[in-house]
């Protein structure tokens, strides 16, 4: 669940929370995100850091120690509350490392999904089941599982694993057989909707999209990166 700006702040009467982002020793509101205690602190936002009304990206992605670990983790500044004593660290994106071209219509139908899965992203077959990718993911999702299936075949059970991915590339970043299985997710995905009914909520948010009732702010921070 992503939070807006101004989404889930306490009363101004309430204690603030003591952290640190990037170095800057911040006192977040109450009930604050790490982007919106960012944003209270008067520090500027960079493009492509924060969804700010344009949905969830996966630009804001943050390295998390809490008071009293020793290990940081990997989470989204706009999905995750201050705490306090938290230290928190903002993360560069990291691209793929090399573009996967493929041209959805010329794929014909379903009996070719393993053939193409291993055109696309022959690295999938490579995986030494380090685990680093689903340590590395923030929200939760079965990536190794994931890339696994790919390779055996079952598209359509591995693209819905990938299902609440939001592109925020630590997958990539972490894995040392280069298979960016963020992109092979998003590549499982658009196969299974391009061959069979498209989803639901996809419908309808495209719907709400052309009837105005999804609002989208093209001059929000990061809409025009």
């Amino acid at each position: 669940m992503s939070l807006a700006p101004g989404a889930g702040l306490a009363d101004s009467g309430a204690m603030p929370i003591p952290i640190i982002i990037d170095g800057h020793a911040i006192e977040a509101p109450p009930g604050a995100s790490l982007i919106q205690a960012w944003i209270s602190a008067g520090l500027p936002l960079t493009e492509n850091v924060g969804c700010m009304g344009q949905g969830v990206c996966g630009a804001c992605r943050v390295l998390v120690r809490r008071e009293g670990e020793r290990i940081a983790t990997a989470a989204l500044a706009c999905e995750t509350r201050a705490e306090a004593g938290m230290q928190v660290a903002f993360i560069d994106h990291f691209p793929a490392r090399r573009p996967h071209a493929y041209d959805l219509a010329a794929m014909g139908d379903s009996w070719t999904a393993l053939g193409q899965v291993d055109a696309v992203f022959p690295e999938a077959k490579h995986c030494r089941h380090c685990g680093g990718c689903d340590a590395a993911c923030p929200k939760g999702i079965e990536v190794q599982k994931a890339v696994t299936l790919a390779v055996e075949g079952r598209a359509l059970a591995a693209g819905a694993l990938f299902d609440h991915c939001v592109m925020c590339n630590l997958c990539v970043a972490a894995c040392p057989e280069h298979i960016a299985p963020a992109h092979l997710g998003q590549f499982l995905r658009r196969m299974a909707n391009s061959l069979t009914l498209r989803p639901g909520d996809l419908i309808e948010r495209i719907r709400q999209i052309e009837d105005g009732s999804q609002a989208i702010d093209l001059d929000s921070p990061g809409a025009a990166p």
